[in-house]
């Protein structure tokens, strides 16, 4: 809808001392825009440069609106003007353009044109278009549930980026659970080089939202200054006001290219590059100056002339100033977890009541939210009456906890993940647990957002850390099939930035949930549900223990060969090694590492040492699976010490079955393992 609110800006009306102050932004804005391309040329820097020139009233509107340290904006990569109008100085620009140390979104480590400087709340973001979306709806439930009236979320991007799923999941989000949120579409026509009429229905993207009932959507020309502050002034007073999701649909044109990559003359014909330069916007707010005898042409040239003399001496800055280092890309990877200083080697000798892993986990989960009551969990499914989950985790914690705390999520993994990242932005205090999927099969739609988590401590130079735990239910040997019985370590393990854990036993569970849910960064849970209601699993569990990330468990000690396993197989691997010793065969170690990443290498090494022989036992397939990680390792440290092969064993390099005699012929068991095993102490 168009406003109906009272003008207030206008040419006539504002206070010339704002006007002015608003041509110094705007040709601050187009002066470093219009720089930039030179540092390419010259082999500086700023290889990718996605200009903002035609969308300046927008984004002059949008920085002005966001207020530092109170409000959060998330600028996407053609927002140079918009964090030019929030206040980013032009050495703040050029150093994150050329990526210098000094970059304040992160040390030149991210793309360039990716502006951003934490310390306000004006966000770092990926360059999967439109991501942000969920970031921004995540700190938009924070501002809800801390009970913040006065602040809102400003998150932009441009019209072909809505086209993403996951846009209308963070705005469907927004509107469902009613978060003071402004989604800005910047609207140029294009994608690229895809035209509007080939990404939707639509003339404007907007109205493809017009059904979501509490999202308030507004229409402005972007390439006008007055009525973009207007509308945007509108926007987010409405969204204060209400405690709801407002859209702003902006009208842009692009002058330029998409990007430095891009030529748009390949595309966009004569008369249509003729028009958009008839519509510069900048051109426009100083024509109505002059016309309108708001101010003299004197004062614009010398507003523009102290311009020139500010970027030509953040320009002599920006050159000067020191390259980040080849050493320090080892810097930031991951925060330090929380140090167990307890049980500083995750190991107890309590005998008490044996617990299930289930009970392990619904206890941990419990005790750490009494512990910080800024914590929360949400999924599907887990918060329903009596029910918690698909497998009753998280039972009676609504009840306990209330629902601001803990709540169901829809079914959407993208959204799940994303706004556990968003949410975490808002205080340093927050840990976040997740059912990020139903199932760990189901995971596969949140891997976008997976991946963007696990680099936002390092991209962000230590600025921002994404604390959350990312439960998964894993593995088969429930009958679950093709679709409920995948175990996604080895994939998952690929990406730094985020700590893998696999349990086999009650205690350890406990332990390291405890550690997770106390640690900055993100960890990766992965729960063997077969394991959940298993006798074999339980085990006494210390109120208090703790298990630190990175420390293997001898299960079974041994000198003729070392099974290394986790998880399910785990049990397996005991099995088999009780049958060896009962035959007189073999007096088999069990190492359970418990921690994929951080790996205990230490551990491994020091086992293979002894008995000169290396198994390794995984429910995932042998073939691409975790289990070639910790044999190359060993091969690498340990060749000398091997009197034969390193073997393996895994499921077979097939999906698993759902008929139980197909899922029998799949998966790893005792048997197999034994088989192996004897195969290998004959060699």
């Amino acid at each position: 809808m168009k406003s109906n609110v009272p003008v207030k800006y206008s040419i006539k009306k504002t206070d010339k001392d704002l006007l002015l102050k608003w041509y110094h932004l705007l040709f601050l804005g187009r002066s470093l825009d219009e720089r930039a391309p030179n540092y390419l040329k010259q082999a500086i820097g700023w290889s990718y440069h996605a200009p903002a020139a035609g969308h300046d009233g927008i984004q002059l509107a949008i920085g002005q609106m966001f207020r530092k340290n109170k409000d959060h904006l998330f600028p996407y990569y053609r927002d140079l003007q918009t964090c030019v109008a929030a206040g980013m100085t032009a050495e703040e620009i050029i150093y994150n353009g050329i990526s210098r140390d000094a970059d304040v979104a992160g040390g030149g480590r991210h793309m360039s044109n990716h502006f951003a400087k934490p310390e306000w709340n004006i966000h770092n973001v990926s360059s999967c278009t439109g991501n942000h979306t969920l970031h921004a709806s995540g700190v938009g439930r924070a501002i809800k549930t801390y009970g913040e009236k006065d602040a809102v979320v400003i998150s932009s991007q441009g019209e072909s980026s809505v086209s993403e799923g996951y846009v209308y999941e963070a705005i469907n989000g927004a509107s469902n659970e009613e978060l003071p949120v402004v989604f800005v579409f910047q609207d140029n026509g294009y994608g690229i080089s895809v035209p509007k009429e080939d990404q939707t229905a639509n003339r404007k993207v907007a109205k493809n939202f017009e059904g979501f009932k509490n999202l308030h959507i507004l229409y402005c020309n972007g390439k006008d200054v007055f009525d973009s502050m207007n509308t945007m002034e509108e926007a987010v007073a409405w969204a204060k006001r209400e405690q709801k999701p407002v859209l702003v649909h902006a009208n842009c044109v692009r002058i330029g290219s998409h990007s430095n990559s891009d030529r748009h003359e390949l595309y966009r014909d004569e008369n249509e590059l003729r028009y958009v330069r008839e519509y510069d916007p900048l051109a426009k707010y100083r024509r109505l100056l002059l016309r309108y005898n708001r101010a003299t042409e004197e004062e614009l040239k010398e507003i523009e002339e102290k311009v020139k003399a500010e970027v030509k001496a953040a320009h002599k800055k920006g050159i000067t100033a020191p390259q980040p280092t080849p050493e320090s890309i080892y810097d930031f990877v991951i925060p330090e977890p929380y140090a167990a200083d307890k049980y500083p080697d995750g190991l107890h000798n309590s005998e008490g009541e044996a617990k299930k892993f289930i009970e392990a986990l619904n206890e941990t989960l419990k005790a750490e939210f009494r512990h910080n009551p800024d914590t929360f969990i949400w999924g599907q499914d887990i918060a329903n009456k009596d029910k918690g989950g698909i497998f009753n985790v998280t039972k009676g914690m609504q009840q306990e906890f209330g629902k601001k705390r803990v709540f169901n999520a829809p079914i959407a993994e993208d959204y799940i993940m994303g706004t556990a990242n968003g949410m975490s932005r808002y205080n340093k205090d927050i840990r976040i647990v997740v059912e990020g999927a139903e199932f760990a099969d189901y995971f596969w739609p949140a891997m976008e957002q997976f991946v963007e988590t696990t680099h936002e401590y390092w991209r962000t130079k230590g600025q921002f850390s994404p604390n959350i735990t990312v439960r998964l239910a894993s593995g088969g040997y429930i009958g679950g099939g093709l679709y409920h019985s995948q175990t996604i370590e080895g994939a998952l393990a690929t990406f730094p930035g985020v700590r893998v854990v696999y349990p086999s036993f009650a205690d350890d569970a406990a332990g390291l949930l405890r550690t997770s849910m106390r640690s900055e960064g993100m960890t990766l849970f992965l729960e063997p549900k077969a394991l959940y209601n298993a006798p074999k699993a339980a085990t006494p569990v210390p109120d208090d223990f703790e298990v630190p990330f990175g420390k293997a468990r001898i299960r079974r000690e041994g000198r003729d060969l070392t099974i290394i396993t986790y998880g399910n197989t785990t049990h397996f691997c005991l099995e088999a090694a009780e049958k060896l010793a009962k035959e007189g065969i073999a007096d088999v170690e069990v190492l359970d590492l418990r921690s994929l990443s951080p790996l205990d290498t230490d551990a491994i090494i020091a086992s293979v040492k002894k008995t000169s022989r290396a198994m390794i036992v995984h429910e995932d397939k042998v073939f691409a699976g975790f289990g070639g990680e910790v044999a190359a390792t060993i091969s690498e440290v340990a060749f000398e010490y091997l009197d034969a092969p390193i073997k393996r064993v895994g499921s077979a390099f097939t999906p698993v079955g759902f008929n139980r005699i197909l899922e029998a012929a799949v998966l790893p068991n005792t048997d197999k393992i034994l088989q192996a095993a004897k195969e290998m102490l004959e060699y």
